[in-house]
C-alpha cells in the first residue's frame, strides 16, 4: 500500500524521471540507447503511441548531451497549419512574405546551440518535405527568399504514426525518412509493462502531493490491480493525469470508480439498432431472427473493437492489429469485411 504523505519540496521527483522508474526490460534497453547517442549530433527518431513520453525523451537526449546549454525548441507539426508550418520551419525575410513587415528567425536559428524537436512529423505535407531532406542532408538554412545560413541544431523527430505505411501512401518522402530515422527509439505502451504502474502511481503522486500540498489517498492493493489490468490508451499522461486528480480530491475510491468506468467503456460492445421500418411483434419489440441477431452483434462488436484500437493507435494499422493480437494480414481483412474506411491522412 501506498502511504499518504506530503513530500517536502526539494524531494520532489522531476518530470524526467518518470522514463526510466523501475523500467521493464523494454525501456531499460530505451535507456541504454540514450545513453550512448545523447552526447551525439545524430538525428533521432522517436516513435510510439501518444502518452508515451516521446517529449521527455527528446528532452533527456538534449539534457545529456554537450548541447544541454543551448536551447529545446519545440515544434508540434500536428498543431501548425500546413501553410504555415513552412515560414514557422525555415523562417522569412521582411517583405518576401504577404503583410510581413519584420523578419522572423526559423525554428532552426532559434534552436542554434541547441536542439529542434520535430513533434508528429508524421502529420507534415508533402509540399515542403524535400527542403526539409536538403536541410538534413546539407546542414544549410535558406529561409523564405532569404540568404542561406548554418542550420546549426541537432534535429530528434517524433511519430505516433507507422511511418513506414505513410511512405507507402506516398504520403512521406521515401529518402526523408531514412534521413529522420538514423536511430530510432520505440516507446512501449504502457499495457505493456504493466509492472512499471505501481512505481509510476508513487512517483506521479508525490509529485503532485508536493505540487498541491495535499495529502495523497493510500492506494491499496486492489486498486493497483486495477491499474495494471487497464489498457491505459492515454499511456503514462492518463496514468498521471488521473495520480493528479487523485491528489486534488484526496479520493481513492473516486479515482478507483472513474478508472473502472474508463475499464468498462473499453470492452463495452455498442449493437446498432435495426431500422425503425424493422417488423415489429405485438409487444413493441424488433422482431428478428436469433441468427440475425447474433450475426449483427458480431459485426459490430468487431467493428467497434476494430475502430477502438485504430483510435487508441493514432489509425497505426499495425500497432492496431498488436492490440487485438491478430496478423496484420487479418486485421487488414477485418477493415474490408466491416467496412472501416481508410484513417485520415
Amino acid at each position: 500500500m501506498i502511504r499518504a504523505v506530503v513530500v517536502p519540496k526539494e524531494e520532489v521527483p522531476q518530470e524526467g524521471a518518470s522514463l526510466f522508474l523501475c523500467a521493464s526490460p523494454a525501456m531499460e534497453q530505451v535507456k541504454a540507447i540514450v545513453e550512448r547517442v545523447a552526447d551525439t549530433d545524430i538525428t533521432v527518431l522517436i516513435r510510439g503511441e501518444i502518452g508515451t513520453g516521446k517529449g521527455l525523451v527528446a528532452q533527456t537526449l538534449h539534457d545529456l548531451s554537450s548541447r544541454r546549454e543551448g536551447p529545446f525548441i519545440t515544434v508540434n507539426c500536428a498543431a501548425i497549419p500546413g501553410e504555415l508550418l513552412e515560414s514557422e520551419l525555415f523562417g522569412y525575410k521582411a517583405g518576401t512574405v504577404a503583410e510581413a513587415r519584420s523578419s522572423y528567425p526559423s525554428r532552426f536559428e532559434q534552436a542554434r546551440g541547441g536542439t529542434l524537436f520535430l513533434d508528429d512529423i508524421g502529420e507534415v505535407e508533402l509540399s515542403w518535405q524535400t527542403r526539409l531532406l536538403e536541410l538534413l542532408q546539407n546542414r544549410r538554412l535558406s529561409p523564405v527568399e532569404g540568404r542561406e545560413v548554418r542550420a546549426d541544431a541537432r534535429v530528434i523527430a517524433s511519430t505516433h504514426r507507422d511511418l513506414e505505411e505513410v511512405v507507402a501512401y506516398r504520403k512521406f518522402r521515401n529518402g526523408r525518412y531514412y534521413r529522420l530515422d538514423v536511430v530510432s527509439l520505440f516507446l512501449p505502451p504502457l499495457r505493456e509493462r504493466p509492472e512499471e504502474i505501481p512505481v509510476l502511481v508513487e512517483h506521479f503522486s508525490r509529485r503532485y502531493s508536493q505540487l498541491y500540498q495535499r495529502r495523497c489517498p493510500c492506494f491499496s492493493a486492489r486498486t493497483l490491480k486495477l491499474f495494471q489490468e487497464y489498457p491505459w490508451p492515454g499511456n503514462v499522461r492518463e496514468l498521471e493525469n488521473a495520480m493528479k486528480l487523485a491528489v486534488i480530491l484526496e479520493n481513492e475510491e473516486a479515482v478507483a470508480q472513474e478508472i473502472s468506468a474508463r475499464k468498462d467503456r473499453n470492452s463495452r460492445i455498442w449493437l446498432t439498432l435495426p431500422p425503425a421500418n424493422r417488423p415489429r411483434s405485438r409487444n413493441g419489440r424488433v422482431s428478428m431472427p436469433l441468427k440475425e441477431i447474433a450475426r449483427k452483434a458480431a459485426e459490430a462488436a468487431e467493428r467497434e473493437a476494430i475502430l477502438e484500437a485504430l483510435d487508441l493507435t493514432g489509425w497505426n494499422r499495425r500497432e492496431a492489429a498488436r492490440y487485438l493480437g491478430i496478423s496484420y494480414k487479418a486485421f487488414l481483412y477485418k477493415m474490408k469485411s466491416c467496412d472501416v474506411k481508410e484513417g485520415p491522412w
